[in-house]
């Protein structure tokens, strides 16, 4: 596989995250416990994409932290493993870059800069291994100032419906979940490796703010995260069944 050039940039943004009637934000507890909403395809023939669901970091690399030492990694893993689950109730084909607590760089490679820029190729490849994908990485974001709250969605500019899924996932966080959310969807650049090299539809999810007290308490309860999960799931099915 072509290797990427990367460059580690520092800075205090990131820590490195139709079909439906309108739910309310009362009503998402209620939807994720059943776990599904009706997939009805346009028409007969039309083809579900390949979701490819990456959890940010794993193993070693555990993110960026709540102020009770809480790492994103995990908070990631559960996430992206309930989004598995009502995605594929609902007939879509899912395949995730990890679903442990793990590296997924090669094996036999050593030092921790070379085991992250192999996890970093293998996760690419995966995002790009597929024609018809559509691709989430699920973070955390992290601000020195602890103030700032909310999720927030990453675009890649290589494919140009990216944009849409960013839309159509900031969209659903805003209706379901986080109602006085106005954060502004964002085009990422390289230093988002993952994101900025995807072909495919690509879309880095930063669900809510570790350095805030009171959204990390939340992350860290499994009633939110479901929420969170089933937010994701009808964002990136308004995304596909979206009228072309």
């Amino acid at each position: 596989m072509k290797r990427v050039h990367r460059k580690i940039v520092s800075g205090a943004l990131l820590c490195g995250c139709a079909l439906f009637t309108l739910y309310g934000a009362s009503r998402v507890a209620e939807k994720s416990e059943k776990g599904a909403l009706p997939v009805s395809l346009s028409g007969e023939g039309d083809e579900l994409p390949v979701i490819v669901l990456d959890a940010g970091h794993g193993g070693i690399d555990g993110g960026c932290t709540s102020a009770e030492g809480v790492p994103e990694k995990g908070i990631n893993l559960d996430i992206l493993l309930r989004l598995r689950d009502i995605l594929e109730v609902n007939g879509y084909e899912v395949r995730v870059t990890r679903d442990s607590d793990r590296s997924i760089h090669d094996e036999g490679v050593e030092g921790i800069a070379a085991q992250k820029s192999s996890d970093m190729d293998n996760r690419l490849a995966m995002f790009n291994e597929s024609g018809n994908a559509v691709c989430v990485s699920v973070h955390q974001n992290q601000f020195t100032d602890p103030k700032y709250k909310g999720a927030q969605m990453f675009y890649s500019g290589s494919n140009s419906t990216s944009e849409v899924l960013a839309r159509a996932l900031q969209s659903r966080f805003r209706e379901l979940l986080q109602p006085d959310n106005d954060r502004e969807i964002k085009l990422c650049g390289k230093e988002l490796f993952l994101c900025y090299y995807s072909d495919n539809p690509t879309v880095m999810a930063e669900c809510g703010f570790m350095s805030n007290p009171d959204e990390a308490a939340l992350l860290n309860t499994e009633e939110y995260r479901g929420k969170v999960a089933f937010t994701l799931f009808a964002g990136i099915n308004d995304f596909v069944h979206r009228k072309k």
